[in-house]
């Protein structure tokens, strides 16, 4: 209890972040999972949906040596400045979300050598290749590429862990540190947000579980106190098959956790407010999108698109297509695709 009590007061310490994302693992009834994120950045990321038909090919960069593969599965992304994925859900109800971790170290003198992955395809390579979570582990443990990527926004470095979960409901979190890839299977833990990593965060987590969030929670926007009470409200809400509650509720449990949208805090210019949010049905392929500035949600229905091999690739574009609500299959227009920031 000292050890987590320790860990818990140097997180208070921390400083707000300015990479405030948040994760909830909806577990509801009958296979029902919901995986709700927010996106948080200091400005608004132009962000498109697109889903790719099976049979496409890719490259994991644009420097030599870059692995080839043709996509074994349809997928929906959501692509960042309409270069780099940063979430997605293939048709098998695999979920691979990104989100900030200002810990992470891609690579050290031993990966230096390996084949480039380009963190623009990271995710679309894990979903366009793999069913499963345990699929992912069994490619990701094998480490035989070196990732990496342009910068973002001004020079930012994408540090990133990314959270994965499959249609079994089983969730992992793959972490880099100094180069060695980490996974950590989430068990029990229902939410991931940025820092610190996951070891030192589920000792947080920890100690606050001891305390008992009845009578208290955390309520700041920092990243451990947002974790908190996801984690809280993801084990004590209503387990429902019902498709639509099932959304909502995780959608709850999320605008929880989220950072009010312009929100400052004196001295820290850069502390980050919730950009737009995603929550991923993964029963029933839905794949739901909310900008914060937006009236409505809207998801695309993955089981209505055209996934075969050949299939035109589909783009919603979300700067022109404002005051969508429900299903917006209708509203994706055939694309080139999206031209990767290697």
């Amino acid at each position: 209890m000292l050890a987590t009590a320790a860990v818990a007061a140097m997180a208070m310490a921390m400083p707000n972040e300015a990479d405030a994302c948040t994760r909830v693992n909806y577990h509801g009834a009958d296979s029902t999972y919901v995986i709700a994120r927010c996106l948080d950045w200091k400005t608004p990321i132009p962000t498109n949906l697109y889903v790719y038909p099976r049979g496409v090919e890719k490259e994991s960069s644009d420097q030599p040596g870059a692995i080839k593969w043709k996509s074994k599965y349809g997928a929906v992304y959501a692509v960042g400045y309409d270069g780099g994925i940063t979430e997605g859900m293939n048709e098998k109800g695999l979920v691979v979300n990104g989100l900030f971790c200002k810990g992470t170290v891609y690579s050290n003198p031993d990966t230096e050598g390996r084949p480039p992955m380009s963190l623009a395809m990271f995710v679309g390579w894990l979903l366009d290749l793999n069913a499963t979570t345990d699929e992912c582990v069994e490619v990701l443990q094998k480490h035989d590429f070196n990732i990496g990527g342009a910068t973002f926004d001004g020079g930012t470095v994408s540090a990133l862990h990314w959270g994965i979960t499959d249609a079994s409901g089983k969730s992992v979190i793959v972490e880099f540190d100094n180069g060695v890839i980490r996974i950590h299977d989430m068990g029990d833990y229902y939410a991931m947000t940025n820092d610190p990593q996951w070891p030192s965060m589920t000792a947080i987590l920890d100690y606050w579980n001891a305390v008992g969030g009845t009578d208290m929670l955390p309520g700041t926007v920092r990243s451990s106190d947002r974790c908190t009470r996801a984690n809280f409200f993801a084990h004590h809400v209503e387990a429902t098959a019902d498709a639509d509650l099932a959304v909502n509720i995780a959608r709850s449990v999320l605008v929880n956790s989220c950072v009010p949208y312009t929100y400052l805090i004196q001295g820290e210019p850069n502390v980050s407010s919730t950009q737009w949010r995603s929550y991923a049905d993964i029963k029933h392929r839905r794949y739901f999108f909310d900008i914060v500035t937006n009236f409505g949600i809207y998801y695309i229905d993955l089981q209505k698109c055209d996934l075969k091999a050949g299939a035109p690739i589909m783009k919603l574009d979300t700067t022109k297509e404002t005051k969508l609500m429900g299903e917006a299959n209708h509203a994706m227009k055939k694309s080139p695709g999206f031209t990767p920031m290697y």
